[in-house]
């Protein structure tokens, strides 16, 4: 499945502007962490794309959350590893699984971690993700009280991969500014 295909498939499921905005941050975020870490960008894009695609019609259930996607995506013929990412970035309904690969964690990392720069962006005077610094970022996340459903162990799992976490904040900040 080609980007082209992906967005095509991705407003067909998702129709909550935020929701698509999420994706699209998560796929920007997975990028540069595949460029960072020599992988496969447009896997990891794609992956970062639609791993949300379920979200909307499970209705957040978490048991349920990353399984639909998983079924929907086997049947357009997604890479297994893909799927695997997409169905472990939800461990909850993973059936006991764990994250295990650079791939998984990347995924479970680049997608949290869009929540929190988003968040660090709203208490800014402009609300500019254009403003915001990484320094604030690695600050916030010390801030339980703060996007107080954005789970910080998620966030982490960048270190499992290699990259520590101010320059996770960076990288992930820069691809993100790169959609605005």
């Amino acid at each position: 499945m080609n980007r082209s295909e992906a967005l095509t498939l991705l407003n067909e499921y998702v129709k909550n502007d935020k929701m698509i905005a999420h994706c699209l941050a998560s796929e920007a975020v997975m990028r540069a962490m595949a460029k960072r870490l020599g992988e496969d960008e447009e896997k990891w894009g794609l992956a970062g794309l639609l791993h949300d695609l379920d979200v909307e019609f499970t209705a957040h259930d978490m048991e349920l959350h990353a399984m639909e996607t998983v079924r929907i995506l086997r049947e357009k013929g997604i890479d297994e590893d893909i799927l695997e990412a997409i169905m472990l970035h939800n461990e909850d309904a993973a059936h006991g699984q764990k994250r295990t690969q650079k791939f998984h964690h990347a995924l479970a990392a680049g997608e949290t971690i869009t929540g929190l720069i988003t968040a660090t962006a709203l208490v800014y005077p402009d609300k500019n993700i254009q403003s915001v610094k990484p320094k604030s970022i690695t600050k916030r996340m010390k801030e339980k009280a703060f996007a107080a459903s954005v789970n910080r162990e998620n966030i982490m799992e960048c270190e499992l991969i290699g990259i520590p976490l101010p320059e996770f904040a960076a990288l992930a900040l820069d691809a993100m500014k790169e959609l605005k």
